[in-house]
């Protein structure tokens, strides 16, 4: 039976881990006992989800990381293996040093305010977060922690007008439109040209329409 206890005038949680064994966890000095049957729930929901664990056997970021890349390196090509190592060498300090269960979604999305302050692209961006949030579906499956939060976090998104500049969208001119058209290699392209021109439909959505969808 889990309780709050006090050990030598120190609050404490004493508990039954999800493997039976009995753990006894002090507070620091000063503690108080709110905080400590704070600490009996966080516990108590752990065990029952099986993802407990004694603060000195909780890896860090940076060795989840690692395993994750060893676990990754003969599943897939050589090239997104790189892009993976790329990822963990060049964008994940300020994680590198944090207990990973210690990663929230506000962890997250600092990460992703900070990236978006010093100015990296978008595009960048969203391919680091894949990385991230493929290193934290490791610990869960592993049961570091018992859910990912970058799925939690808010998605980075483009600035406006700034993000435009940035030749991220290129909108054509009449004139440009007639010379993209009678330029097409075949009237296989030129119809689906003049659908995406004249419907404003999504990529995945021309490719995917049958002769069915066609009034």
């Amino acid at each position: 039976m889990a309780c709050v206890t006090k050990k030598r005038g120190r609050w404490a949680v004493d508990f039954y881990d999800q493997h039976g064994k009995r753990r006894l966890k002090v507070l620091p000095q000063g503690s108080t006992k709110a905080q400590a049957r704070e600490l009996l729930r966080e516990i108590e929901e752990q065990v029952g989800k099986s993802t407990w664990l004694p603060t000195k056997n909780i890896p860090t970021f940076a060795q989840v990381a690692k395993d994750w890349l060893e676990y990754k390196e003969t599943r897939v090509r050589v090239t997104t293996w790189e892009v993976y190592e790329g990822h963990t060498r060049n964008h994940f300090h300020d994680l590198d040093g944090l207990k990973i269960n210690r990663i929230t979604t506000v962890t997250i999305e600092r990460f992703i305010t900070l990236r978006q302050e010093a100015g990296m692209n978008i595009n960048t961006l969203r391919k680091v977060l894949v990385s991230l949030g493929q290193v934290l579906s490791y610990a869960v499956r592993h049961k570091y922690i018992d859910h990912n939060p970058v799925r939690d976090a808010e998605r980075p998104r483009r600035q406006g007008k700034e993000e435009d500049a940035q030749g991220n969208v290129t909108i054509l001119s009449p004139p440009q439109i007639n010379a993209l058209l009678e330029r097409a290699e075949s009237q296989k392209y030129r119809t689906l040209f003049m659908v995406t021109i004249f419907s404003g439909a999504r990529q995945g959505e021309l490719l995917g329409l049958k002769w069915d969808d066609v009034n």
